[in-house]
C-alpha cells in the first residue's frame, strides 16, 4: 500500500468512528457551518471542515461549548457530511425514519382503486414529498447512478445502483406506492393518469448544493409500474485521462492516437462501461481553444465548457446521421459522435475521417477487434475501415476494494479451480471485509480495465482481406495488445480490485 493510500485509509477510519460529542449540536447546524467536531485531545478540540474559511462565530460557539481551543483541519465535503449525518442526524431526517412514521399516510388498495383527484392529493402530501426527496438525497450520498422502484403485491422495492451493482435501499410500504410513483411523475411532468404505457421524462433538481438532472423512465408491470431514475450530477468534476486507471503504456498510446489530425478512434463496451467518460476525457485533453470541437449525443450527459453539444431528438428529426452531416459544414477539427448505431452514421463518420477530421465515437461490442468487423457488418467497405480507423479501445469498469476495510488474503474457491494463480502472480490478493464507508460491500468506487488495439500496416492489410474478429484478435495479441482480462490481473496484483470482479466483467 502506498503512502497516499495509507493516509487515506487512516482518514476514512477516523471519520467512520466519529462519535456525537454534544447533544446541543444538530446535523443541520453543523452542515450549515461546514464543521464537524472530530475528537477532544486534552485542551484542544479537533474540528474538520471542507470550507476555505470557517465563520469565526461558529468556532467561538464550539470553544465555549467544549471549553477548549479549536484546531481546524481540512477533509473532503462528502466524507464530512456523511459523518455528520451518521453521528448527529435524527431518525426523521433519513428515509428510513420517514418511512417508519408513514404507516398512517395513504390508503390501501391498488393504484386503479384510487380516484385521480385523491392520487394527486396524496402525491403532494408533505411526508410523501419529503420521502421522495430523501430517497434521492441518500442515493446521491451513496454515489448511486440509478434508483430503481419496483411495485410488487406486498412491497414497493427500492434499490440503488452503486458502483454498477444494485443494493437494497429503504423501501416504503406498498400502500404508498401509488403516491410515491405519482409524486415522481409530477416532478418529471408526466401524466399521472397514464399507467398502461411507458413514459420518459426529466427532473432538474438542486440537492446537497449540487445541480442534478434526473432521467425518469416508467413501464407498466403486473403489480403497478416500474420506475428507474438515472442521476446525472451536473457539477461532478470532469475526469482526466490520467484518472481513468489506464496502464502507463496504454495511456501513452491512447494519447498518441487521439492527437492525430484525422481518423477514427472508437471506444467500445457494453452500456455502463464508461465509454462516454473516456471520450469526454479525450476531448478535455484535445481542447486548447485553437480547434473546433463538436459533439452529437443521445442524451448530452455532461456539459463540456467551450464545446457546442447537440442532443439527438429523433421525434424532431434530429438524428445522429443528419446532425453529423450538418456538422461537416461547421468547419470542425474534432467530432464526437455519441454512438455509431446504423449504417448511415457509420458511412458519414468514415467520410468525415477521410476528409481530414478526427472522429471519436462508441460502439457496443465486447472487445476491440469485434468493433472492426462490426463496421463491416454495417456496410462500410473493408478498405475504408482499414484506412480510417486508427484505434479501438475496449473497456469495462471494475469496483475498487474499499481502503477502509481491505485485508490481504489468498485466492480460494472457484478462482483457484479456474485460474493458475501462481502463473498469474496472484497467490496473495486483497479483499474488502465490509464497513460503513462501503455499505458493507467491500468496494468503494470504480476504475477501468482496457484493451487498446492500434492498427498498423499488417492489421490494416488483414482487415482488408475481411479476416474474422478472432483472427484479428490473435494477431493483435502477438503484436503486444493487452487483453481486458490481462489488464484486470494488473489491478489485482496491485491490490486495486479482486479476481472475482475481473471475471465478472471480463470473463473469457
Amino acid at each position: 500500500m502506498g503512502a497516499s493510500d495509507a493516509a487515506r485509509l487512516d482518514e476514512l477510519t477516523e471519520l467512520a468512528n466519529v462519535q456525537r460529542l454534544s447533544r446541543l449540536l444538530s446535523a443541520e447546524w453543523l452542515e450549515q457551518q461546514g464543521v464537524l467536531p472530530l475528537k477532544l485531545n486534552g485542551n484542544a478540540l479537533r474540528v474538520g471542515t471542507w470550507l476555505d474559511h470557517v465563520d469565526p462565530l461558529a468556532l467561538d460557539d464550539l470553544r465555549l461549548m467544549f471549553g477548549t481551543e479549536v484546531e481546524v483541519e481540512r477533509h473532503t465535503e462528502h466524507d464530512l457530511k456523511s459523518a455528520i449525518r451518521r453521528a448527529y442526524a435524527q431518525d426523521e431526517t433519513t428515509a428510513e425514519g420517514v418511512i417508519a412514521g408513514l404507516t398512517s399516510v395513504g390508503r390501501a388498495g391498488t393504484v386503479d382503486d384510487i380516484p385521480l383527484d385523491d392520487l394527486l392529493h396524496l402525491a403532494n402530501e408533505a411526508p410523501v414529498v419529503r420521502l421522495v426527496n430523501l430517497l434521492l438525497i441518500e442515493a446521491l450520498e451513496a454515489r448511486a447512478s440509478d434508483v430503481h422502484l419496483e411495485g410488487y403485491h406486498h412491497e414497493l422495492r427500492v434499490r440503488y445502483r452503486v458502483d454498477g451493482v444494485l443494493q437494497p435501499a429503504p423501501s416504503p410500504p406498498p400502500h404508498l406506492a401509488a403516491a410515491i410513483i405519482s409524486r415522481i411523475k409530477i416532478m418529471a411532468e408526466l401524466d399521472i393518469a397514464e399507467r398502461r404505457m411507458p413514459q420518459d421524462g426529466r427532473i432538474r433538481l438542486r440537492l446537497l448544493d449540487r445541480q442534478v438532472d434526473v432521467r425518469v423512465s416508467t413501464v407498466p408491470t403486473l403489480r403497478g409500474e416500474s420506475v428507474v431514475l438515472r442521476l446525472l450530477d451536473k457539477q461532478r468534476g470532469s475526469i482526466s485521462l490520467t484518472e481513468l486507471g489506464m496502464a502507463d503504456d496504454t495511456l501513452d498510446l491512447f494519447r498518441d492516437v487521439i492527437s492525430r489530425p484525422h481518423g477514427i478512434v472508437l471506444s467500445t463496451g457494453p452500456t455502463g462501461s464508461g465509454k462516454s467518460t473516456t471520450l469526454y476525457a479525450a476531448v478535455e485533453l484535445l481542447k486548447t481553444g485553437r480547434e473546433k470541437i463538436l459533439t452529437v449525443e443521445d442524451p448530452v450527459e455532461y456539459e463540456l465548457v467551450g464545446v457546442p453539444q447537440v442532443p439527438v431528438n429523433e421525434k424532431a428529426g434530429v438524428t445522429f446521421a443528419n446532425t453529423l452531416r450538418a456538422m461537416l459544414r461547421q468547419d470542425p477539427d474534432v467530432i464526437l459522435v455519441g454512438e455509431i448505431r446504423d449504417s448511415e452514421t457509420a458511412q458519414i463518420a468514415t467520410q468525415a475521417a477521410l476528409t481530414g477530421h478526427l472522429v471519436l465515437s462508441t460502439l457496443h461490442t465486447n472487445d476491440a477487434p469485434t468493433a472492426l468487423t462490426r463496421l463491416l457488418d454495417l456496410g462500410v467497405a473493408a478498405y475504408l475501415v482499414a484506412s480510417t480507423v486508427d484505434a479501438v479501445l475496449a473497456q469495462r469498469l471494475v469496483r475498487r476494494i474499499c481502503l477502509n476495510c481491505r485485508a490481504e488474503t489468498v485466492p480460494e474457491g472457484f478462482v483457484t479451480k479456474q485460474l493458475d494463480v501462481k502463473a498469474l502472480g496472484i497467490e496473495r490478493v486483497w479483499k474488502g471485509k465490509g464497513c460503513d464507508e462501503c455499505r458493507d460491500t467491500g468496494f468503494r468506487g470504480r476504475t477501468g480495465i482496457y484493451e487498446l488495439l492500434v492498427l498498423d500496416g499488417e492489421l490494416r492489410g488483414e482487415l482488408q482481406q475481411r479476416r474474422g474478429s478472432e483472427e484479428l484478435r490473435q494477431l493483435a495479441i502477438r503484436k503486444g495488445m493487452r487483453t481486458l482480462f490481462d489488464d484486470g490481473m494488473r489491478l489485482v496484483r496491485a491490490g486495486v480490485t479482486t479476481i472475482e470482479e475481473v471475471l465478472r466483467v471480463a470473463r473469457g
